[in-house]
C-alpha cells in the first residue's frame, strides 16, 4: 500500500528527502499528527500499530509506504490531503482520532497536576467549517491561484474543493479566484483572503496587498468591485478599508443580529458557537452580575445578558462598537454595559470585580495571565473559561486552583477538524 495515493496536478510530486529509506513500527501519535516511532522518529500521515517505510534522516522522515496499515486508517476525502498543509489527520477514522485529542488533553492538565471531569466532546463535522484563510499568488489576468500553503513550504495548493469547508464556501471558489486577479500589480503583494460566511453572504476582508507603493489602481479596485457584485458577495475590505459592499454582514448571536466590523473574529463553525454558548450559559445560570471578557462582538455576552446584567470588554474597539450597536435591536436581555479595554495590559482589577459573582473569558492563543490573577484575587465566585489553546488554559487554571478554585468540569471542543487543534470551555467554582 503506498501512501498518499492521490496527489492534485497544482503541485509537482515532491522529490524524496535525503536519506537511506528504512522500515518503522508506529507506537503512537505526536503532538502535531505525525506517527511516532521509538527513536524518537515522526513520520507524518501514519497511525499506531502500523509498520511503515520512510526516507528522510534525523527525527523527521517522510512516509514512502505503509507495509502493515492499521484497521483505523480510512480513505482520505480531499484529492489535496497529504500536499496541503491545511489537514493532517484525514487518514485517521473519526472515533479514534477523536479520543486521541481528547486524551491529549488530559495530558495537558495533568503536567499542571489538574484533574476534572472531562464531558463528551463537541465534534465539527465536514462542510461546517464558515471561515477560511485563502493565500493567492498570481496566475491569468481572469483568475489567480487560491489556496492553503503545501505542507513544509511555501508553495501554494491551488485547491479545487476544501472538504472542511462549507458547501456555500466551496462553491465560491471559482468566484474567489477571479476576485483575486487584480490583487498583483506590485510584485510583493501576496494576498490572503480572510472569507467568512455570514447570514446575508460572503465577507471577505484582504490582506497582503503591498500599500507602500499606494496600493491599487483605480482600475484594480474597479476590477475587485465588478468582480465581488458578479459573484453576489456581501462585502469585499482591503486592509480593512471598504471596497465594494452590496449587504452588511451579519450574523445572529442568541437574541441580536449584529453587524460585523471587517476581519472580525467569529468562531470557526455555527455549531461549535452554538455547544460552547448553551454549555457557558447553563453555568452561568444563577449569576447575579457576570463579566464577559475578551468578549469580541458578544458570541457569549448576548446569551449572558438573558441570565443577568453583563459587563463585556474587549481590546478592539470595532468588535465592542458592534457589539453595543446590536443592543437595541435585542430583546429579553438583563442589561449590558461596554468597554474597549486592552486587558493584557489593563486587565479588570479586584476593585472592578467587587459586585461580579460569575466571570467569562475567552482570550487569544496567548491566555490571560494577568486577567487570570485579578480574578484570583477577587471575590468571584465562578469562572468561565473558554480556550482555543491548552497549555495556557492549564496555566491559567493552575491560577485559579491555587487561590481556592476548583475545575468541576470541562467540555472539549473539536471544530479545526482533521487538525491536531483541540478548544475547551472549562467552570471553575470556589
Amino acid at each position: 500500500m503506498r501512501y498518499p495515493k492521490r496527489r492534485p496536478q497544482s503541485r509537482p510530486e515532491p522529490r524524496p528527502p535525503p536519506g537511506p529509506p528504512a522500515e518503522f513500527s508506529i507506537e503512537s501519535v505526536g503532538g502535531e499528527g505525525d506517527g511516532v516511532s521509538p527513536g524518537p522518529v515522526f513520520v507524518p500521515f501514519t497511525l499506531p500499530g502500523e509498520r511503515v517505510r520512510a526516507q528522510g534522516s534525523g527525527e523527521r522522515r517522510e512516509l514512502l509506504e505503509v507495509l502493515e496499515a492499521s484497521p483505523q486508517r480510512v480513505e482520505p476525502v480531499c484529492p489535496h490531503f497529504g500536499v496541503c498543509g491545511g489537514c493532517a489527520l484525514q487518514h485517521w477514522a473519526h472515533e479514534p482520532y477523536l479520543a486521541w485529542k481528547v486524551e491529549r488533553l488530559v495530558r495537558t492538565l495533568a503536567r499542571e497536576r489538574i484533574e476534572t471531569e472531562i464531558l463528551p466532546a463537541f465534534a465539527a463535522g465536514p462542510g461546517t467549517r464558515r471561515r477560511v484563510a485563502l493565500h493567492a499568488r498570481k496566475g491569468g489576468r481572469e483568475a489567480a491561484k487560491l489556496g492553503y500553503k503545501a505542507r513544509k513550504s511555501w508553495d501554494l495548493v491551488d485547491i479545487a474543493v476544501c472538504p472542511i469547508a462549507d458547501p456555500q464556501l466551496q462553491a465560491a471558489i471559482p468566484a474567489l479566484k477571479r476576485l483575486a486577479a487584480p490583487l498583483f500589480e506590485h510584485p510583493k503583494s501576496a494576498p490572503t483572503l480572510h472569507v467568512t460566511l455570514t447570514d446575508t453572504g460572503l465577507d471577505i476582508d484582504i490582506s497582503g496587498v503591498e500599500a507602500r507603493s499606494g496600493g491599487l489602481s483605480a482600475d484594480a479596485c474597479m476590477q475587485l468591485a465588478e468582480r465581488a457584485a458578479e459573484a453576489d458577495f456581501a462585502r469585499v475590505t482591503l486592509g480593512g478599508e471598504m471596497a465594494y459592499m452590496a449587504r452588511m454582514p451579519q450574523v445572529r448571536l442568541g437574541p441580536a443580529r449584529v453587524s460585523l466590523p471587517p476581519g472580525a473574529f467569529l468562531q470557526a463553525t455555527a455549531g461549535a458557537e452554538a455547544a460552547m454558548t448553551a454549555f457557558v450559559g447553563q453555568a452561568a445560570a444563577g449569576a447575579h452580575r457576570i463579566v464577559d471578557l475578551f468578549c469580541g462582538v458578544g458570541t457569549f455576552t448576548f446569551r449572558l445578558a438573558e441570565v443577568a446584567p453583563v459587563h463585556a470588554a474587549d481590546f478592539s474597539a470595532e468588535a465592542v462598537g458592534a457589539l453595543a450597536s446590536a443592543l437595541a435591536g435585542a430583546p429579553g436581555l438583563k442589561g449590558v454595559t461596554t468597554e474597549a479595554r486592552d486587558l493584557a495590559r489593563r486587565p479588570l482589577l479586584v476593585h472592578d470585580l467587587r459586585h461580579t459573582d460569575v466571570a467569562v473569558f475567552d482570550p487569544p492563543r496567548a491566555g490571560a495571565a494577568e486577567q487570570t490573577t485579578e480574578l484570583a484575587n477577587s471575590g468571584v465566585s465562578r469562572v468561565i473559561a473558554v480556550s482555543c489553546n491548552p497549555a495556557t488554559f492549564a496555566r491559567d487554571a493552575r491560577t485559579l486552583i491555587d487561590a481556592g478554585f476548583v475545575l468541576e468540569r470541562l467540555l472539549p471542543v473539536d471544530q479545526f477538524l482533521w487538525s491536531p487543534h483541540v478548544e475547551l470551555v472549562g467552570v471553575f467554582n470556589r
